[in-house]
């Protein structure tokens, strides 16, 4: 079976609003708490949460990005044709 990841994400517009919230996240503001506050994909209202997907699912600098990163860990800011995105890996399987 092929590897896949459970993530959570925060849209936002801009780099400059992604590196703020980065910050913030990282200075101790629950990612759950953040998504549901300013995300731009509907996915926010659920703390960002995606569930697990595969390989070949998500956009490209999406799924690079979230299938490099360690459970628990907060990626930079990716990306993508939709926007600025904060991932949270939440587990792997």
């Amino acid at each position: 079976m092929s590897e896949e990841v459970r993530a959570s994400h925060i849209l936002v517009q801009t780099e400059e609003e992604a590196n703020k919230l980065y910050d913030e996240i990282k200075g101790g503001k629950d990612f759950a708490d953040v998504a549901a506050m300013v995300s731009l994909c509907p996915s926010g209202a659920a703390g960002g949460d995606l569930g697990f997907f595969g390989k070949g699912v998500m956009v490209k600098p999406f799924e690079d990005a979230a299938f490099s990163l360690e459970v628990g860990e907060l990626s930079k800011p990716v990306e993508t044709q939709f926007g600025w995105h904060l991932i949270l890996v939440t587990d792997k399987s």
